[in-house]
């Protein structure tokens, strides 16, 4: 409605209606309705059908996500029906054997219900590497080093044996990238710290959000080393169901930095914009549905922390659950129905006169609870 009003209305007409506007939301008109309202949620909220209906009826704001999700859902499990190469369950798989590897005790089979769906999906990825994502054959190499191991250490067992046979038939994966170690589980180097506290913290306090940024472009190879140890972030299972859209063509950074709310004002100042990017067809239900987002968090947390090693900057777009902008996101990004925008980052070297905001953080026993009661029953 805003943008239409500022179409059809001159400035002044237009300042006058969001005056007026602003005056109402304080009158006692506005604070009965609002009151009648908080009741109406507080009713809404009482119980799971009651709370269904209300967004099934009366509100559309999870309706893309729910779409979303839903198109996520029929992707994985195309994948698996047609070719069984769903490189998410894989890795997925693949993970959950080295966490039955480190158990202790560790018990003398495990993994009976999936192995055989882990050397399946394997299989056919090692078979031919280019009908998944996994192209560069790290993970096909991760994936051989983390079966062979298990299957050294599992006692005999009729479904883990028939497993075996079929991981032996499989064609090795590329070597030449492997290196000389096996990407198996280790032992932790206690005594190695590369960055104590205090570093670590003053590189903490260093990061803000920069808004102003010095117009030069930013070599993409410090960029890839940013997101390499981005990539290094964890993620459930290891599925790191995320990806990071890089735009550095001056004229596209300024179409993607107009997408996000909070740009307004320096848009045209940033260098470099990166769409951190959800996607839903890595999971087999409904309750990993928020994952794509707390991965992808962690990930650009890492990115923003190792830009700031690098000399550069940063600043973190908040994206709320807007659908009209989900809507044109969607269409200038060329997004899947699975693929949902986490937020948006603003990336360069930062202007060396310009200042930033002091953020004061809230206090550690804010944020900070040791053993708070709990409900045992």
């Amino acid at each position: 409605m805003k943008p239409i009003l500022k179409k059809i209305l001159t400035e002044s007409q237009f300042a006058r209606l969001r005056d007026a506007h602003l005056f109402y939301k304080t009158s006692k008109a506005s604070q009965f309705i609002s009151s009648g309202q908080t009741a109406g949620l507080k009713f809404a909220s009482q119980a799971r059908p009651m709370a269904s209906a209300y967004y099934s009826l009366l509100s559309r704001q999870f309706q893309r996500e729910e779409r979303a999700v839903l198109s996520g859902l029929a992707k994985y499990h195309a994948d698996l029906r047609e070719d069984d190469a769903n490189v998410f369950l894989m890795r997925r798989n693949v993970h959950r054997l080295e966490k039955g590897l480190t158990m202790r005790p560790r018990r003398p089979v495990f993994a009976k219900d999936y192995i055989l769906e882990t050397v399946n999906v394997y299989r056919k990825i090692v078979a031919e590497p280019s009908r998944s994502l996994e192209t560069t054959g790290d993970s096909l190499n991760w994936g051989y080093d983390v079966l062979t191991a298990y299957f050294e250490a599992v006692a005999p067992d009729p479904v883990v044996d028939h497993a075996r046979e079929v991981f032996e038939k499989c064609p090795p994966p590329d070597r030449s990238c492997a290196g000389s170690g096996k990407r198996i589980p280790y032992k932790r180097i206690l005594d190695e710290h590369p960055v104590d506290y205090e570093q670590l913290k003053k590189l903490a306090i260093k990061r803000r959000s920069v808004r102003w940024f010095e117009q030069k472009a930013v070599p993409r190879e410090l960029l890839d080393k940013a997101f390499t140890v981005a990539g290094l972030s964890p993620s459930a299972c290891n599925r790191q169901p995320f990806r990071f859209l890089v735009f550095d063509d001056p004229e596209t950074v300024e179409d993607v930095a107009a997408l996000p709310g909070g740009t307004s004002g320096f848009k045209q100042n940033i260098p470099v914009m990166v769409v951190i990017l959800g996607t839903l067809d890595a999971f087999y239900d409904e309750k990993d549905r928020h994952v794509p987002y707390i991965d992808g968090s962690l990930a650009a947390m890492s990115f923003a922390l190792a830009l700031e090693t690098l000399g550069l900057g940063s600043c973190i777009f908040n994206w709320p659950d807007v659908d009209r902008h989900e809507i044109r996101a969607t269409k200038v990004l060329g997004l899947k129905p699975y693929e949902r925008p986490i937020f948006f980052m603003g990336v360069g070297y930062p202007e060396p006169e310009a200042t930033v905001a002091y953020s004061q953080k809230r206090p550690l026993e804010v944020i900070r609870e040791y053993n708070p009661p709990i409900n045992r029953e």
